[in-house]
């Protein structure tokens, strides 16, 4: 039986799931290195997602050494990773990471970006292995169900990556990691989102000592 398509994002306590669009930055790493909006652009995204760093699991994904802390933000991170067969996410999701992620990029399973861009699998090690879809969400999404069997699907962003499949009705279930952070400005993870054709029940409420964990099925209104 086909698992779940699912998201799981950090979010701001005012709604907001990145900082400011990185549009706005310049493009170049040398130009980025002179902009001090990136500078900021980072030390907010940094602040987003301060719960998941000291986590042993998260350390242990990425090679970054041994210890860090145990406990239920430790045990969420490890379960998301554990439930993902396969994930999908966008062209500009994917143009940051492949800059920001390590050789051995923290996915270990195949990962679908949706994009025009035409380009060949990219493998990197540890068994992450990027395809690049060039005709639409659910061409992406029935790619990542196929190969992720009974396990789930992540969509694992950007937010309009995420809103794009949440107001196509493929979405099963989300869970949010509410930060006691405030942005002002930003990325809003539900910007456009069509309310009349989706219906949420909660599944859970998880408080941590960093983070609130909210989970939710999604219906169709």
């Amino acid at each position: 039986m086909a698992g779940k398509v699912f998201f799981s994002v950090s979010m701001s306590l005012d709604g907001f799931s990145a900082p400011e669009s990185m549009e706005g930055i310049c493009a170049t790493p040398e130009q980025r290195e002179q902009d001090p909006r990136l500078e900021r652009w980072m030390a907010q995204w940094m602040e987003l997602q301060a719960w998941i760093f000291p986590q042993r699991f998260f350390r242990e994904n990425l090679n970054l050494g041994e210890g860090g802390e145990e406990g239920r933000d430790n045990d969420i991170a490890r379960e998301t990773f554990e439930r993902t067969g396969a994930s999908v996410m966008g062209k500009r999701m994917f143009d940051l990471g492949e800059q920001a992620w390590p050789e051995e990029a923290p996915f270990h399973t195949p990962v679908f970006v949706v994009t025009h861009q035409q380009r060949d699998p990219w493998e990197r090690p540890g068994g992450t292995t990027f395809h690049f879809v060039n005709d639409g969400i659910h061409s992406a999404l029935g790619q990542a169900r196929e190969v992720a069997g009974d396990r789930d699907v992540r969509i694992a962003g950007g937010s309009e990556t995420i809103l794009e499949h949440l107001n196509a009705g493929l979405v099963d279930e989300f869970s949010i990691a509410l930060s006691p952070v405030l942005f002002g400005a930003g990325t809003r993870l539900f910007d456009g989102v069509d309310a009349s054709r989706v219906a949420l029940e909660p599944v859970r409420s998880e408080p941590s000592s960093r983070v609130t964990h909210l989970t939710y099925t999604v219906h169709p209104r």
